[in-house]
């Protein structure tokens, strides 16, 4: 089987170092804030400032990609977020600590998107699941370490976690820009390099890349949103139990997506990517739909460990999918822009829509509205076209190649 390149393992030990770092700072943010003598609402609004400039910066980061090129973009975004942190750290009041937050918030989104145009053109056909399960590996790996070391570090004060992230990013990008020369841009000669950057309306044509939108929203609404914010309070409010408990659930769940992750990636470059996606979207939106009815933390334990092995399933596997789409065009333009901005308008709007509605009806309706969310993405799945270059019949190359649109 073909090894993985070298400057892939690169790109993959980079994002284990930013996963373990915003990992790290998880635990110190929310009482960084609270230290300044501010009330929960603000102290959402420092985690959500990041998540919402990540989301405005996302269609310019596309087109600063196919102008300076990925490995630029990627540099400059690790500097962004290592130089917010670092000022996080000696933050004097709470409008500090917002603004420098929300800064990094534009720093990940361009090492976001430029990374996973590095990820799509350097990962040989045969092999893309396997990469982007490597990917989704490392950087849970990094989330499940991340808050333990972050939880150590506090010892020492609410700002250390966030000069240790500050430094192991300064390091990771040190070695960026020394081990990934010359990978900046597709050079002139390689195929389908001239059909340039591809517009968002060319891909929006493809039934495939609708239906990675849609996993990729289910994605964040359920696994980073939802996951995150609610099945906690569900777990203390609705079972009655210790947040402790609410942390052994979320471990579980991740438990859930190693051992997927581990197979989904070879599974869906021998099999194709829908035989994958599709029974990976069901799994995790019919754990989900039950999880809100659990009698008891024992169900619910079982249920999250089912629901992460759905997430493990088709997480990485529509990110190969996105490769087969894209193909080896030069990447970065607003089709990759929006595949992101999916996921983080799923992050965003799920964990706000879901606790409305568990205010309102209950958590049982409220986790039954996520599954709903992903049932959307099983339908879309359904009518996609196979993508896997290896898989019999299935066009590696996005459909109407013939005349592709300018970038938009």
């Amino acid at each position: 089987m073909r090894q993985i390149p070298s400057g892939l393992w690169v790109l993959l030990s980079a994002n284990v170092v930013i996963a373990l770092g915003f990992g790290l700072i998880a635990p110190a943010l929310p009482s960084f804030a609270r230290s300044f003598d501010v009330g929960y609402t603000a102290v959402s609004a420092v985690v959500s400032a990041f998540a919402v400039m990540r989301l405005l910066f996302a269609p310019a980061t596309g087109r600063l990609v196919t102008v300076l090129g990925e490995r630029r973009i990627y540099l400059g975004g690790l500097l962004i977020v290592a130089a917010s942190t670092l000022a996080c750290a000696f933050a004097q009041s709470y409008v500090q600590l917002l603004i420098f937050r929300g800064l990094g918030g534009i720093g990940s989104t361009m090492f976001t998107v430029s990374a996973m145009a590095l990820l799509i053109r350097l990962s040989p056909n045969e092999i893309r699941g396997r990469v982007a399960g490597a990917f989704s590996a490392g950087f849970l790996l990094g989330n499940i370490t991340g808050p333990l070391v972050g939880a150590a570090l506090l010892g020492f004060g609410l700002r250390m976690p966030f000069v240790v992230y500050a430094v192991a990013l300064l390091i990771a990008s040190l070695v960026v820009a020394t081990q990934l020369r010359g990978y900046g841009a597709p050079p002139a000669t390689e195929a389908g390099a001239g059909h340039g950057v591809m517009s968002l309306r060319t891909a929006l044509r493809d039934n495939t890349y609708r239906a990675i939108l849609a996993s990729n929203f289910t994605q964040g609404w359920a696994s980073t949103g939802v996951r995150v914010a609610v099945v906690p309070l569900f777990i203390t409010d609705g079972l009655g139990q210790r947040p402790a408990m609410a942390g052994i659930v979320l471990a579980v769940y991740a438990v859930g997506n190693v051992i997927a992750i581990l197979i989904a990636g070879r599974f869906s470059d021998r099999y194709g990517r829908r035989p994958v996606m599709l029974p990976g979207l069901v799994i995790m939106a019919v754990a989900t739909a039950l999880l809100g009815f659990s009698p008891n933390v024992a169900v619910a334990l079982a249920l999250s460990v089912v629901a992460g092995v759905g997430s493990g399933l088709f997480a990485p596997t529509h990110q190969a999918a996105l490769a087969d789409v894209l193909g080896t065009r030069q990447q970065g333009g607003s089709a990759l822009a929006a595949y992101g901005m999916s996921s983080d308008l799923g992050a965003i709007g799920g964990p706000v829509i879901v606790g409305y509605v568990a205010d309102a009806v209950g958590f049982g309706p409220a986790f039954v509205l996520t599954a709903a969310v992903a049932a959307v993405a099983v339908v879309l799945w359904l009518f996609a076209r196979e993508t896997a270059p290896d898989v019999v019949g299935a066009p590696a190359k996005l459909s109407d190649p013939e005349s592709p649109a300018p970038p938009d």
